[in-house]
């Protein structure tokens, strides 16, 4: 909307400033188009001289032709430049009558919409040879524009509105690969300190959730932890992960894990990061990555615990059970087997097991050469050596054998008390 003033009333700038406080009766009408606003413009720069006003009186007359052409300020001075250059204000370009018409119509954005929709959206490439194979070899005469458009093209065709109108396509969400971690397997070189790591699922039971175990074992010295947490969320989990890794002996220079959410977000990344580890995962189709921590979990985490619903309330009872009985007679005092690697002369690897090769996580340590790991501050192997000697191998599995007796029992008896 553009306002013309009948201005043959404001002949002086007294006048237009009594307009703009609003004390002077001036009538007005309402006209459409820049043409007007463009010779009002012209009309009062010319009657009331810009060139010779003074710079308040520029300022005065600037805003009152805002107030009634709506144009902003840097129109404004656009044409009042233009009217010192040239003596006139004058319409720049101006839009044609009517648009240049495309090759491509609305009948061949149509016909591209069936194609896909009949094909399921083919490349680009495909899609032309089909326009074209619909053209030359079958005569359809819908394609005979389509024949001839470029692969570039025919992409811009299917982003129009038209098209999109025509026929709509639904995707599903791809998913898109991590970049949290390394995807190889570990490699301690001899070296403890590499563990992997992975989660035990205790059960549902009418749609209950059951306890997760935390399975963590070192790759050269088999020295496992287990802990218990509710959930596998980062509340739950994390915590639980910064115990484990307090917990082993030695420092931590490895965390491996398969490709669960549970361990691969970045909140775990932060924090092996803050602790300088090296984050690795699985990769896809080597089920060996983290066979070790699997295989871990069926000899030892459900040979002990087994395979009924735990209800998730009693994870901190079963963390005290594990930290007290079940860690220190796996590593102190129950012996796993430890394989060798051997190649065939056709070049195949082989991982053997020799009976004479069953050690005690501990005794493997305690073999391993000094710069083969790094045990924390105020650990010693010899205190290692004396708490696995305080106590002898059958005593140490008794008392596990009994502190689970009472825990499983303790479960029954709050299952009762609430039922």
């Amino acid at each position: 909307m553009v306002i013309e003033m009948l201005d043959a009333r404001l002949a002086t700038l007294s006048q237009i400033r009594e307009f703009l406080a609003g004390t002077a009766d001036v009538p007005f009408r309402v006209l459409d188009g820049r043409v007007e606003r463009y010779a009002l413009v012209q009309r009062l720069l010319r009657r009331l001289g810009w060139a010779r006003l003074r710079r308040g009186d520029k300022t005065l007359l600037k805003a009152f032709l805002g107030k009634m052409t709506g144009l902003s300020r840097a129109q404004l001075t656009r044409l009042i430049g233009q009217q010192i250059r040239t003596g006139r204000v004058r319409l720049g370009y101006r839009a044609p009558a009517s648009a240049f018409r495309g090759r491509f119509g609305p009948a061949d954005v149509a016909a591209l919409a069936e194609l896909d929709a009949a094909h399921e959206t083919l490349s680009g490439p495909a899609a032309r040879r089909l326009c074209q194979r619909a053209w030359t070899v079958y005569g359809d005469l819908r394609y005979r524009q389509l024949a001839t458009i470029s692969v570039a093209h025919l992409y811009n065709l299917r982003r129009s509105t038209s098209y999109r109108a025509t026929r709509v396509s639904i995707d599903k969400t791809r998913s898109r690969p991590s970049t949290i971690g390394i995807r190889r397997a570990p490699r301690p070189d001899g070296r403890a300190g590499f563990i992997r790591i992975d989660t035990v699922h205790q059960g549902d039971a009418d749609g209950a959730k059951g306890v997760y175990h935390i399975n963590a074992v070192d790759c050269v010295t088999q020295w496992q932890l287990a802990a218990c947490c509710e959930r596998i969320s980062e509340a739950y989990l994390l915590p639980v992960i910064g115990l484990l890794l307090a917990q082993f002996p030695f420092v931590i220079r490895g965390f491996h894990s398969d490709g669960g959410s549970e361990f691969v977000n970045h909140d775990v990344a932060r924090l092996l990061e803050k602790l300088r580890v090296e984050f690795t995962r699985s990769r896809p189709r080597e089920c060996n990555d983290n066979a070790l921590v699997e295989a871990k979990n069926g000899t030892v985490i459900r040979r002990i615990m087994g395979y009924g619903h735990i209800p998730q309330h009693h994870a901190a009872a079963i963390n005290a059970f594990y930290a007290e009985h079940l860690n220190p007679y796996v590593n102190l005092h129950r012996p796993s087997l430890f394989g060798r690697e051997r190649t065939d002369p056709n070049g195949k690897r082989r991982r053997i097991y020799d009976p004479n090769d069953v050690r005690t996580p501990l005794e493997r340590l305690a073999e391993l050469p000094d710069t083969a790991y790094e045990l924390k501050p105020g650990v010693t192997l010899q205190a290692l050596l004396n708490q696995a000697r305080a106590v002898t191998d059958n005593d140490a599995a008794r008392a596990m054998q009994r502190a689970r007796t009472t825990l499983f029992q303790s479960f029954n008896r709050r299952s009762n008390r609430a039922a």
